[in-house]
């Protein structure tokens, strides 16, 4: 039997984990938190200690005859985790460090996609100081402008025109807070359109692509309030969304095959791992927001348990290079509703007790995901960051979306979660967007 090490501590991770055992794996998890569903997984073969301990994590394989490694997390990646484990003769899933820049630094992939052309790339520069940074401003519109700290942010440090910053004035102030940081920063063109996750399997050579997903990063319904995390997501049962069509797929996978390549070319790596492209249809076609190196969370969640094909085997098609593109899914749509402490992402409640009713929401049909909660005795409490991903599966959209708020009933405590997420009129408020914009 496959002795598989998932590193990593949130909800994503928990399906990661579910997947992996599933495909008849047996689990063992290294988390800097401990995550009440992946304990039960990987029956207590838990080490809880810090995911960038990479001395720590590579013992911890080499004590318990690990076999290989799937890393769920970016930051372990960034920083360097697979060499290290992969220098001790530990396999991973997830690119090495040079690779793993896709995400940690967007100065590299914006840099990559204008040296390589890659056709979703958006007009940016990067800037270190303020010089230049007023005139570059007037060039592109202030309204036009979004401002991206280079580093890893949580999805928090991205502010955009209209939405986080309202005058020139209010750009120039952000960009001199993270001078003072002694960050580096992009100004972006801004975009209007719709956004879709596209999740890929990666062997260095072969890009497999996997259902279209669309997150909803607001915190509150219809769209409004701070950003977060990602308050859910939905996927269709065919795999597309109404307003992406196969074509657009084909020419967001393209891209993404395109800079796998390129990334080879520029570092001498292979990426190896889980790439994922989150990309938005505009009037002008297609265009790249941003990559990240690892599978997405919530949108994990939508993707992982629809696979008919072992994720033991794709995973180690991803190790030795010998992907196929027979990865197949369940022609079912999916819904995950994240449930958040109250006054999430501003100012959260924390340890409070959640209760759960494990037999009703089995009933029902749907399934939960622990993300940042913790257990105490026998009792599971919430902490500052989102506690749970709950997901409805079914045939159409309609009944996974109900599936899930169902199950969001089963559990109580101070929790919120955004009731619009997958719902026929949330979902047809993006279709008229797209064809407003379309001149549909």
């Amino acid at each position: 039997m496959t002795k598989v090490l998932i590193v990593g501590h949130g909800a994503r991770e928990h399906v990661i984990g579910e997947s992996l055992v599933k495909g008849g794996a047996t689990l063992h998890a290294f988390m800097s938190f401990k995550n009440a569903g992946l304990e039960d997984l990987s029956q207590g073969r838990v080490k809880i200690h810090s995911e960038t301990d990479f001395k720590e994590i590579g013992s911890y394989c080499k004590a318990n005859h690990i076999d290989f490694a799937v890393i769920g997390p970016e930051a372990p990646l960034c920083v360097g985790i697979v060499d290290a484990l992969e220098k001790r003769g530990i396999p991973c899933v997830g690119p090495r460090i040079e690779a793993a820049q896709i995400e940690g630094s967007k100065v590299f992939m914006r840099s990559l996609l204008a040296k390589y052309n890659i056709r979703s790339n958006v007009k940016s520069k990067m800037f270190q100081s303020l010089e230049g940074v007023s005139d570059y401003i007037d060039e592109m519109g202030e309204e036009n402008i979004v401002v991206k700290p280079e580093g890893l942010t949580g999805g928090k440090g991205v502010k955009v025109y209209g939405d986080h910053l309202f005058s020139k004035d209010d750009i120039m102030k952000y960009c001199e807070e993270l001078i003072e940081k002694k960050s580096r920063f992009l100004l972006e063109e801004r975009l209007d359109g719709e956004e879709f996750t596209l999740q890929t399997f990666v062997d260095g050579k072969n890009v497999i692509k996997t259902p279209l997903v669309q997150d909803h990063k607001r915190a509150y319904e219809n769209d409004e309030g701070p950003n977060t995390g990602g308050m859910g997501s939905y996927s269709m049962e065919n795999h597309l969304l109404p307003f992406i069509s196969e074509q657009d797929v084909c020419l967001a996978l393209e891209d993404m095959k395109q800079v796998v390549h390129a990334i080879k070319k520029e570092t001498g790596m292979e990426y190896k791992g889980f790439l994922y492209g989150q990309f938005m249809k505009t009037a002008n076609g297609i265009k790249l927001i941003e990559f990240n190196a690892r599978l997405g969370d919530p949108e994990a969640m939508n993707i992982l348990p629809l696979l008919t094909t072992n994720f033991v085997e794709i995973c180690w098609g991803i190790i030795h290079g010998t992907l196929t593109s027979r990865v197949s899914f369940e022609n079912k749509a999916t819904v995950c509703k994240y449930l958040a402490p109250e006054g999430y992402p501003e100012s959260p409640k924390k340890d409070q007790k959640v209760e759960i009713d494990h037999e009703k929401i089995k009933q029902i049909g749907a399934r939960y995901y622990y993300a940042s909660v913790y257990k105490k005795g026998n009792d599971i409490y919430s902490t500052t960051s989102r506690a749970m991903g709950v997901l409805g599966i079914a045939e159409t959209l309609e009944k996974a979306e109900r599936i899930a708020e169902e199950g969001v009933q089963c559990i109580k405590g101070n929790l919120f979660h955004r009731k619009d997420v997958g719902t026929r009129a949330l979902l047809q408020k993006r279709i008229n967007h797209m064809n407003s914009l379309l001149g549909k």
